[in-house]
């Protein structure tokens, strides 16, 4: 392993002031307005081809992707990211004022504003739904359920040993909403622009009874409200689920605040497999789908359909259940630091990103992208070297020499277009250096996701597409310390002090120089510990059929669906 020399530092600094923000695939298409052949079209239903079913639609329970892209078509939040970028811009929220010691934040909400039940959207709205994800109770806490919440501002309001950032909401008035924080972060307020965050509807919360969980926390039902009654300001209202077949519908709502939808109706058809969605679409039986395969680019081009690649934004890992504390389902051998390093130096990453990954795709070095503030070009790397691999596991010599290495199936995901083929290359490397796989196939959502993330592996693949442009958002959702004061059980509930403290530090600086120094020490702190490989940045793709116009691609996977249309 070696570390990469270090660079001078181009620090920017920014104080924490007064911020004021700018405000059947075509079976109805000629029910809308006028226009030529080849122009834009008003009305008419887009298909568009999933890779899995939303969890639930209460965006407070919400956290994969498939979810999120239905929810941000039905909900708004206080901000919103901008078109395909990265970073924040007004939504509900018309701006905000930063009190000088960063805890407070004024916002201007909108006027005229209301939820699809006819229920005003004011500043005694926002302060509902922040006290209402503040004091959720039972179920509502699990992980599973109140995962974002849980990772931006920490604890409840009936578990005061575990910190959170949250000190309370008041409406001063009805468009002015003031939210206090008990300590600076840098998740706050960019984080207010996931759908987990959204705006909702109080009186629907309440009538459906939107917090009432059932069941465990490893098998829980959501209730009526997020199954049946979503209910945002939003360009689009939900109409029917049908989950049997995996089909949702939503249609444009007329009473939008904002530029009204162009299309009738999207319907989301959840099509597991990525070689059918490219069947659908070819044969005009959908519009549009996501992730697609690099291999069919050029064909799909060639047939007229548009390509439309994403800036990546991503990190694809391979965890290891590197736990270090009695009690966790570790693998004794991954507690060795000199284990996890022969499995980094084992795996040709290069390969795999000329190989199996779409143009522009990159090794990675650590657990961000580069565009990220907080990326360090000086931590240790662990080049492909299968000699060194061998040797380290020479050194220790473990009892046993077998890794249970989970996979998923039936998905596609932007930083893993294909999990089996990424699975088979990893595995060879694995095993030409030594190590004996034991391989378990498990389908997305939710045995390969609650089997991952309980620590059931010795090793697995997956990764994260951030979610705002904050170094947080990734290296603290993997490796800051949990309410438990461990790490996530994904990667063993390891305890590293110094990487939690390091975390910490940075997440609470105010000066963003600071702060971005502080994010690398961490990176550097975080590849010497070494609880995981990162593997790649890749920049995925979707594809929509020639005649759907208007979507803009987005590194976070946030496209708004109110811009497209159709051509006659």
């Amino acid at each position: 392993m070696q570390r990469r020399p270090s660079r001078v530092l181009a620090a920017s600094a920014a104080a924490l002031t007064a911020v004021t923000l700018s405000a059947c695939a075509s079976s109805d298409r000629d029910s809308g307005g006028g226009g030529e052949g080849g122009e834009a079209q008003s009305g008419g239903t887009l298909v568009f081809g999933a890779t899995g079913d939303p969890s639930n639609l209460d965006p407070a329970f919400a956290s994969d992707g498939e979810t999120f892209r239905v929810l941000r078509q039905i909900y708004d939040g206080l901000l919103q990211p901008a078109e395909g970028s990265t970073e924040a811009e007004p939504d509900l929220a018309e701006g905000y004022e930063v009190s000088d010691d960063g805890l407070e934040y004024t916002f201007t909400l909108r006027d005229g504003v209301t939820f699809h039940d006819g229920t005003d959207f004011n500043a005694e709205a926002v302060c509902f739904n922040f006290e209402r994800w503040y004091n959720f109770t039972g179920l509502a806490q699990s992980p599973s359920a109140s995962s974002y919440y849980q990772d931006v501002f920490g604890g409840f309001a009936d578990t005061p040993d575990v910190p959170n950032i949250y000190a309370g909401c008041e409406a001063t008035d009805e468009l002015t909403a003031v939210i206090r924080l008990n300590r600076v972060t840098s998740k706050f307020p960019a984080a207010l622009t996931l759908p987990a965050f959204s705006m909702q509807s109080p009186t629907a919360l309440q009538e459906y009874d939107a917090d009432n969980l059932s069941g465990n926390e490893d098998a829980f039902t959501y209730s009526e409200y997020g199954l049946e009654h979503p209910t945002g300001t939003g360009p689009f209202r939900f109409d029917s689920w049908d989950r049997g077949n995996g089909q949702i519908t939503i249609v444009r709502n007329d009473e939008y605040w904002g530029e009204p939808a162009l299309l009738d109706e999207i319907v989301f058809r959840t099509i597991p497999d990525g070689n059918t969605r490219r069947q659908e679409l070819q044969a005009g039986t959908i519009d549009g789908y996501d992730f697609v395969a690099p291999a069919d680019y050029g064909t799909l081009e060639g047939e007229g359909a548009q390509v439309l690649v994403r800036d990546p934004f991503n990190i694809l890992y391979l965890g290891i259940n590197a736990g270090n504390v009695a009690g966790t389902n570790a693998n004794p051998a991954l507690q060795d630091p000199r284990i996890r390093q022969a499995i980094a130096h084992a795996i040709d990453r290069q390969t795999i990103v000329n190989s199996l990954l779409p143009e522009g795709a990159e090794v990675a070095t650590q657990f961000m992208p580069p565009t990220v503030d907080g990326w360090a070009d000086d931590v240790t790397t662990y080049d492909y070297d299968p000699e060194r691999a061998r040797q380290l596991i020479d050194e220790v010599n473990p009892a046993s020499r077998t890794l249970r290495f989970y996979y998923p199936t039936d998905v596609t995901r932007p930083y893993l277009p294909d999990p089996a083929a990424m699975f088979q290359a990893i595995s060879e490397d694995l095993s030409e250096v030594g190590f004996t796989i034991e391989p378990t196939a498990l389908q997305w959502n939710p045995d390969y996701l609650q089997a991952a993330q309980a620590g059931q592996a010795d090793v697995h693949l997956l990764g994260w597409t951030g979610d705002y442009n904050d170094a947080y958002n990734f290296i603290g959702t993997f490796f800051a310390a949990k309410a438990d004061g461990l790490a996530k059980a994904e990667f063993g509930a390891f305890d590293a002090p110094e990487v939690f403290a390091a975390l910490d530090r940075a997440d609470a600086e105010p000066d963003p120089a600071n702060r971005t120094a502080l994010y690398q020490e961490a990176n550097r702190l975080i590849m010497d510990y070494l609880p995981a490989v990162p593997v790649s940045h890749s920049p995925p793709a979707l594809v929509v059929a020639e005649d759907v116009q208007g979507l803009t691609p987005s590194p976070l996977t946030a496209e708004d669906f109110s811009t497209v249309s159709l051509t006659s």
